[in-house]
């Protein structure tokens, strides 16, 4: 038999793939990719339906902490909100679910491997891209993408196969990761309709506001409220705290890679928060050229990384930059949780920049004369003045 490696979700198109394409011959091994947000629990319900579709084998591979070395860590130290708004919640961790997928089919042995994407989103973009540039060797298998299934079609066939898992009851399309839980569902298809409040994962409980403290070291969250973690358990903790607010719901609108405009909910209270949080401790802390070239360079890296490029070695050079800049991003960020919104309360660092030795901004001048004011002011003006001047 033709070993044949699915990326498995356990939702419909990657049941549908996992079925058809063991009954067309292939030894189908199914592998997920946990990047946060699934219980024990959910991972063991997963494996079961896994092989109910007929799989050989099911593996599980746990790559939290990767998934934030490798690409959480620069979304914080570039502030990177795509259109100013969505925190890449989706897009990041297909780069690592691929990755660690195309290197599970090569330690395998497989001859092919599938995924579920359709020919009109972004995520075919991104797993073809990884797989053929890390195993060119390896034939990839779309059955969605090539049969141009609908939803129906999919889950009529599921049925006829003896497979009814009451499909049509999940309205809503949820992905659920570390750095947020994406929802699309028919609201999402229109330009004008919101989503209902039911539709987001998490709902309000607490109306009371609440202080929070969020430790940075060289720009990594190393403690919320005092207590030490790693930082991807910390961005768990935080999420843990915030979603029960409602908070960090919004809706994406966006240019996806194929060239069409795209619609996505999205619930992202921890990374939203650390986000800002981050960029106001930044704020203090780097000079005037830092924050201004960090600005750009952060956006390319946002756009790339959302484009699938991430092996691209440029990555890298930017990484290298934003590791670099975080060397004073160190202190506190006091936050307060409140019904759907959040407000940052200010921070305390000993690389503060905001130093009153120097002076007070609009009160006192320290480190100057009032002359030595007027000469840089009057040069500082000399290219407006000549301008104004040759040309009146």
């Amino acid at each position: 038999m033709k070993k044949l490696v699915i990326a498995y979700s356990g939702g419909l198109d990657t049941s549908y793939c996992a079925v058809s394409l063991s009954k067309a011959g292939y030894d189908v091994h199914a592998v997920s990719v946990n990047t946060g947000g699934f219980t024990k629990e959910e991972i063991k319900n997963i494996e079961s339906n896994a092989y109910k579709m007929g799989v050989s084998t099911y593996k599980n591979i746990d790559a939290i902490a990767s998934y934030y070395d490798k690409v959480i860590k620069f979304l914080i130290f570039g502030n990177v909100l795509k259109n100013n708004t969505y925190p890449l919640s989706v897009s990041a961790e297909r780069i690592i679910q691929a990755i660690e997928i195309v290197e599970y089919a090569k330690s395998i042995g497989a001859e092919y491997i599938a995924h579920g994407s359709t020919g009109a989103g972004n995520d075919q973009v991104r797993f073809d891209m990884i797989f053929q540039t890390i195993a060119p060797e390896i034939e990839i298998i779309t059955p969605i993408r090539d049969q141009k299934l609908t939803r129906q079609q999919e889950i009529d066939y599921l049925v006829e196969n003896g497979i009814d898992m009451s499909w049509n009851k999940a309205k809503y399309s949820v992905n659920k990761g570390l750095w947020g839980t994406s929802v699309g569902g028919e609201e999402t298809l229109t330009s004008e309709k919101p989503l209902p409040e039911s539709a987001y994962p998490s709902q309000l409980k607490h109306t009371e506001p609440e202080k929070v403290t969020l430790t940075f070291s060289e720009g990594e969250l190393v403690a919320v409220n005092g207590i030490k973690n790693n930082p991807e358990v910390n961005i768990e903790v935080l999420n843990t705290l915030a979603s029960s607010y409602a908070i960090g719901r919004d809706i994406h609108v966006g240019d996806t890679i194929v060239g069409i405009k795209g619609r996505v909910g999205f619930e992202a209270a921890a990374a939203l928060i650390i986000i800002k949080a981050h960029h106001l401790l930044e704020k203090h802390t780097l000079t005037k050229w830092q924050l201004q070239h960090k600005d750009y360079l952060s956006n390319f890296y946002g756009m790339h990384l959302h484009e699938g490029q991430y092996l691209d070695p440029v990555m890298r050079n930017m990484e290298a930059f934003l590791q670099s800049s975080q060397e004073n991003v160190s202190g506190d960020v006091f936050v307060t949780l409140k019904p759907y919104h959040f407000s940052l309360d200010g921070i305390a660092s000993k690389h503060d920049l905001m130093s009153a030795k120097f002076g007070s901004y609009g009160e006192e001048n320290k480190g100057w004369t009032a002359d030595e004011a007027k000469g840089f002011i009057k040069i500082f003006g000399n290219q407006n003045k000549i301008y104004q001047q040759v040309n009146k």
